[in-house]
């Protein structure tokens, strides 16, 4: 059965993304981007008409993949490392540099459906540091987030944006975060 609905976001992960000959990708083991608050990524992409015979005779759509927000409890140092690129010092000091060089990866996550969850992979990620907030206590504890503004770009060889996953084999539902899906020809 499908779903009607969906609701929720759980289960987000971030894979480092190596590139090799031909813009080739090798992607890291996904790693867990834990306390998932929010996701909203919006379509970046434009439609074009092309006027003949007094009417819309042709349309061009373009697909420049999404850009938005992801919401979470804290960031984890992981991340910092392996995506924004701060360094670790002897001391255990995360330092951040004005020069440093962020990486992309994919990002793993599913919605909960009222019948089953769908997962979804986007291929390629860039993603922006984290605003520096936070506020005293006061007589009780509001817990503060941290967003990332992310970019999800097709990907340089091959064009893929987005997969997503709900109705497939029960093996492949099963090990959708333990690597990241590359689609397979029918």
């Amino acid at each position: 059965m499908a779903n009607k609905i969906k609701y929720g976001l759980s289960n987000c992960y971030y894979a480092p993304i190596t590139y090799g000959a031909n813009d080739a990708v090798t992607y890291g083991n996904p790693v867990k981007l834990p306390g998932a608050v929010s996701l909203s990524l919006t379509q970046e992409g434009e439609t074009t008409p092309f006027y003949a015979d007094n009417i819309t005779y042709w349309m061009s759509t373009s697909n420049n993949g999404y850009t938005g927000s992801l919401e979470v409890a804290l960031i984890p140092d992981s991340f910092k490392k392996d995506v924004l690129g701060e360094i670790e010092d002897k001391n255990g000091i995360l330092i951040e540099k004005s020069d440093a060089v962020a990486k992309e990866f994919a990002l793993l996550f599913q919605f909960e459906g009222d019948s089953k969850a769908s997962k979804h992979a986007m291929y390629r990620c860039v993603a922006s540091r984290p605003d520096v907030a936070s506020q005293t206590k006061e007589a009780s504890i509001t817990p503060q987030t941290e967003t990332i503004n992310i970019s999800a770009l097709p990907r340089l060889a091959d064009h893929l944006v987005k997969g997503t996953c709900s109705d497939t084999s029960a093996t492949q539902y099963a090990s959708w975060f333990t690597a990241v899906y590359e689609p397979s020809e029918k």
